[in-house]
């Protein structure tokens, strides 16, 4: 069971009793141990918490207004959020990164998400190659800076790192220089004197040990080894969208003394996130992060020049756009559990993401009277046929689209006239009503 499903359950332990008392307490801290320690996280650091959680549980006094499963709840809340970390509140102002690590970590690929990032805050951004050793390494920073927009520098096939800083101090004006270094498959003394020049070189700003989530606990003994050599200013966690060790790599780090600065939460560019440990526990706990939805949903309006406006009538043409746009998002999985439904059935998402493809085959089969005007389809069972052998579905898939969109008109209708739905809505979305919206099959 990965990470947040067993936290969810343990808390389940507590949410679900008819009355918290000293036992269901105990209980969900054995079920808490049993998560922790399975996902890999230190087995001192398990018990001291779950210790604390009993403690404060059954010893401290309600806050006002809080009910008994609230106060538990709150108390776990708090006390994962502090294993996990601090804030990080990246630097926006010109400085430089060096960025370390093993072989595998992921340095080049979030050397351009760290680019990307900065980019989008409006610095400008150059990239040096200073991994003098990984085949193919040259290669693939070139590509990932531009994608990033950002500069590059570096020497093809030069194995002296002091050449290659040499040329970024000589060459480099931009506000953040990112500097990829070498990696092995363990730490040795020869990757650390080459660290140590790099570092004297370049003197950067802020070091971060780059490390995927998967290692576990092992995340702990490279930040300290790394750290002894060139002293971190923190850590980025790799892969934390698909690996149930999230939790072990991320305390240990905590627990080293290196703060967690970033972490990478999918493949593209785009998904690197400054570290906050209280908003990565809520989403672990099932707390729905509507602001981090919102925003991932302004952002995808912009790029897809989407009116932000409702207009006045929805078409089959705007809900095509809106179609388009809802994939921009990335994986439904991702977007219910900002909702707070992470534990949304994976056979209800796979259906979901289904219909999502589905209905944008249809749409595209319309002829540009039919997207305008829907009217036209329900009127005619023959239209309905023509676009289903078209899009490759069937008579019923065509109904489905157009009961979905019915629903989603109403829906707009509403947000027009009753200014107190958007706030109904935001409670069914908590929900994880929002689900209705992709169909439930067809």
């Amino acid at each position: 069971m990965d990470l947040g499903r067993g936290l969810r359950a343990a808390l389940a332990k507590i949410t679900n009793a008819p009355i918290v008392d000293e036992r269901v307490v105990k209980e969900m801290c054995k079920e808490l141990q049993r998560t922790l320690i399975s996902n890999d996280v230190n087995v001192k650091l398990v018990f001291d918490l779950t210790k604390r959680i009993e403690q404060r549980a059954l010893d401290t006094k309600l806050l006002r207004g809080l009910s008994p499963r609230e106060h538990v709840v709150q108390i776990v809340y708090n006390e994962l959020a502090s294993m996990m970390g601090e804030h990080y509140f990246p630097i926006l102002k010109p400085h430089k990164i060096l960025l370390l690590g093993l072989f595998g970590s992921g340095k080049s690929t979030t050397a351009g998400k760290l680019a990307h990032f900065y980019k989008s805050r409006g610095l400008s951004v150059g990239v040096v190659a200073c991994d003098v050793d990984r085949p193919a390494a040259y290669e693939q920073l070139s590509q990932v800076a531009k994608k990033a927009g950002a500069a590059f520098y570096g020497i093809y096939d030069e194995k002296d790192v002091r050449k290659i800083t040499s040329l970024a101090k000589k060459e480099a004006k931009e506000d953040i220089l990112i500097v990829d270094s070498s990696g092995r498959s363990a730490f040795d003394e020869t990757l650390m004197a080459q660290l140590r020049l790099i570092n004297s070189e370049i003197a950067p700003d802020e070091k971060f040990l780059v490390i995927s989530a998967d290692i576990g606990q092992v995340a702990g003994r490279q930040a300290a080894e790394f750290h002894n050599a060139v002293g971190l200013t923190g850590a980025i966690i790799t892969k934390l969208d698909g690996s149930g060790k999230g939790g072990g790599a991320l305390s240990s780090v905590a627990t080293s003394g290196a703060k967690v600065a970033f972490i990478g939460t999918g493949e593209k560019q785009e998904d690197l996130e400054p570290f906050e440990a209280q908003k990565f526990v809520g989403r672990l706990l099932g707390f729905p992060d509507l602001a981090a939805l919102m925003e991932k949903v302004k952002k995808v309006a912009e790029e897809q020049n989407l009116p932000t406006d409702i207009e006045e009538k929805l078409t089959l043409k705007a809900f095509y756009e809106q179609l388009k746009a809802a994939k921009k998002l990335g994986p439904l999985s991702s977007v219910f559990s900002m909702l707070g439904a992470a534990d949304m059935p994976k056979e209800a998402v796979a259906q979901s993401e289904a219909n999502l493809k589905k209905f944008e085959c249809i749409i595209a089969s319309m002829t540009k009277e039919e997207r305008e005007n829907a009217d036209l389809l329900k009127k005619s069972r023959s239209r309905m046929l023509r676009i289903a052998q078209g899009s490759g579905t069937t008579e019923k898939d065509v109904r489905n689209l157009l009961t979905q969109f019915e629903k989603v008109e109403g829906m707009m209708k509403k947000f027009k006239k009753n200014r107190g739905f958007r706030a109904q809505m935001e409670k069914v979305l908590k929900g994880a009503g929002g689900a209705e919206m992709l169909g439930k099959g067809g």
